[in-house]
């Protein structure tokens, strides 16, 4: 079973996109959610990050990753 992957993130952010396209590059879904676009996203995410605004920020079923590279992502996912 695939592991349901949440990402918070904005339209601007270059970490963010990275990481979404290297998500893509290994058929990985992950479900997009744009901080700036919705506010309860907003405040779930500052919730995640100690009011920081940090992103992207992923949910992997409950466990959080502060903005990951891909290999950490990948052993999440393992």
């Amino acid at each position: 079973m695939t592991k349901k992957i949440i990402m918070y993130t904005t339209s601007w952010c270059g970490d963010c996109r990275n990481l979404k396209n290297a998500l893509k590059e290994r058929n990985i879904p992950y479900e997009e959610r744009d901080i700036e676009q919705n506010d309860a996203d907003y405040k779930t995410m500052m919730g995640y990050t100690n009011g920081k605004r940090v992103i992207p920020t992923v949910e992997i079923e409950g466990k959080i990753l502060i903005n990951p590279r891909i290999g950490d992502l990948e052993k999440a996912l393992a």
